[in-house]
């Protein structure tokens, strides 16, 4: 029987006695449809994974007790950061989603010369609520202890210069480049993959890209939507360089 998995952004040990808010207990109640005495897991991102027991429940708020502390060994071993051109609604929804089940570990949303989202800064940071509130969904589902950073949505040539040097391995999708992902050596540290939003990457970010130092490389023949893109170059990774490949 699957496990019910809920992500709670408070401290959690053992023996506690935690009290969830009307939204979370709404949740639990009327999506989930627990009732008192139901098991379910808890994590914050921080502490690991807690099994808890429902000890009230009532329309706007609900107590857990929380129980022994569990392994969990769903958190990819591959440090990858995916840098993503936004996308458009439901597109970017769906990225963010799935980068978070394929085990990334940061994403950094970036605006484009081509991307046809413009966000002023109330709507960027709204957006970035969003996109963490799915990639805490996405935890729960995927059995993740750990939500990928987020960062604040920037201009492509702000995030150049700002991001600190921590990869080894820093690649950008192009179509028909001559480097194929899957013939990348593995990298040593962590990977960057820098991924364009609909329209693509102009030749000036392709330039720039080059410049700061990121290999082009190609997913085959076929031109890819964005979303498809990150899914299928993320499952390279993962296959090749993370846990994957360690399927039997």
């Amino acid at each position: 029987m699957t496990t019910t998995r809920l992500f709670i952004d408070d401290d959690l040990r053992s023996g506690q006695e935690l009290r969830l808010g009307s939204e979370k207990t709404r949740y639990v109640g009327r999506v989930l449809r627990l009732r008192v005495g139901d098991s379910l897991a808890v994590f914050n991102g921080r502490d690991g994974e807690f099994g808890a027991t429902i000890y009230t429940l009532g329309r706007s708020a609900a107590g857990l007790l929380i129980g022994e502390r569990v392994d969990s060994a769903a958190e990819s071993p591959l440090k990858l950061h995916l840098v993503q051109g936004v996308s458009r609604g439901e597109r970017m929804d769906f990225v963010i989603q799935k980068a978070t089940e394929l085990g990334v570990k940061r994403i950094s949303a970036v605006l484009t010369q081509h991307g046809i989202v413009r966000l002023d800064a109330t709507r960027a940071a709204k957006r970035r609520d969003h996109w963490q509130s799915i990639a805490e969904s996405a935890c729960e589902q995927s059995g993740r202890i750990r939500p990928p950073l987020i960062d604040p949505i920037m201009d492509i040539n702000d995030w150049y210069g700002a991001r600190t040097k921590e990869t080894d391995t820093d690649l950008i999708l192009r179509p028909y480049a001559e480097t194929a992902l899957a013939s990348v050596t593995a990298p040593a540290t962590k990977v960057c993959l820098l991924i364009g939003p609909e329209g693509g990457f102009s030749d000036k970010e392709y330039g720039d890209a080059e410049a700061a130092g990121f290999a082009a490389v190609s997913l085959g023949p076929r031109i890819l939507r964005t979303e498809t893109a990150a899914v299928a170059a993320l499952t390279i990774a993962q296959t090749l360089w993370g846990d994957l490949g360690d399927i039997t």
